[in-house]
């Protein structure tokens, strides 16, 4: 896949999702139209360093193509990371931002004819994010769609209401959160456990991972040990 050219983009607005997340969106003003797939990332060039690979930061897009030249990214603030501190104590509305794309492969499949499971942990959920509501919003046919998100306390939930509500709207659509640190009403633990019980009946599946290392290596494991093909199995690695 070619390069896409390095372009500018405008932050318009920022908002404090969580306590250390951030949502960016950034108006590409150069384009009537920023043209992407659900999944794919784009890279940011910033100050942080002479070098420029060590400058380069990728970030997952959160939001769907809707026709304009806004996207969107959630960014968690990594303690000590130059990236992330920059575009924290950086980046205001009205800010240029360096970038390119949007490229990767980490899309989806050209039809959904199989349970669809999105794993995935912390601002892993950004790509997941833009590919349910892009289902929705086109009718693209589907069967189920198990979104399952690990996260540590409450107050780290991602776009929690949204999901919740796109339930009702999204026929297929399950929406499984999970807590490690913290007793709720909902799911508690970890991911593992939630795609584990409802693969029990070995249904053919596609199974898309997102986030931490950790997860994606045991759920690379556990996946694969339930008698699935590693071919079922589409990762992006964070962090």
């Amino acid at each position: 896949m070619a390069l896409q050219p390095w372009r500018k983009g405008k932050v318009i607005k920022i908002d404090d999702h969580t306590h250390n997340t951030r949502r960016f969106w950034v108006e590409v003003t150069e384009l009537e139209q920023f043209d992407f797939k659900p999944g794919q990332f784009v890279t940011l060039d910033l100050p942080i360093d002479e070098k420029p690979n060590k400058r380069w930061r990728s970030y997952s897009i959160a939001s769907w193509p809707d026709g304009t030249n806004v996207f969107e990214l959630l960014i968690v603030h990594a303690e000590g990371g130059l990236g992330t501190t920059y575009l924290f104590n950086n980046i205001r509305v009205g800010s240029e931002l360096t970038f390119r794309g949007a490229q990767g492969v980490f899309t989806l499949p050209a039809s959904i004819e199989k349970d669809l499971f999105l794993i995935c942990t912390g601002t892993g959920i950004a790509p997941f994010r833009s590919m349910v509501n892009y289902i929705q919003l086109h009718n693209i046919p589907a069967k189920n769609i198990h979104m399952i998100f690990g996260c540590r306390n409450k107050a780290d939930l991602l776009y929690y209401e949204e999901l919740t509500a796109l339930e009702t709207k999204l026929p297929g659509f399950h929406y499984h959160p999970t807590l490690c640190r913290e007793h709720w009403e909902g799911h508690n633990g970890y991911v593992h456990d939630i795609y584990e019980k409802l693969c029990a009946e070995k249904q053919e599946a596609h199974f898309y991972l997102c986030g931490w290392k950790n997860m994606i290596d045991e759920a690379k494991r556990r996946i694969v040990e339930m008698g699935y093909d590693k071919k079922a199995i589409h990762q992006e690695l964070y962090g």
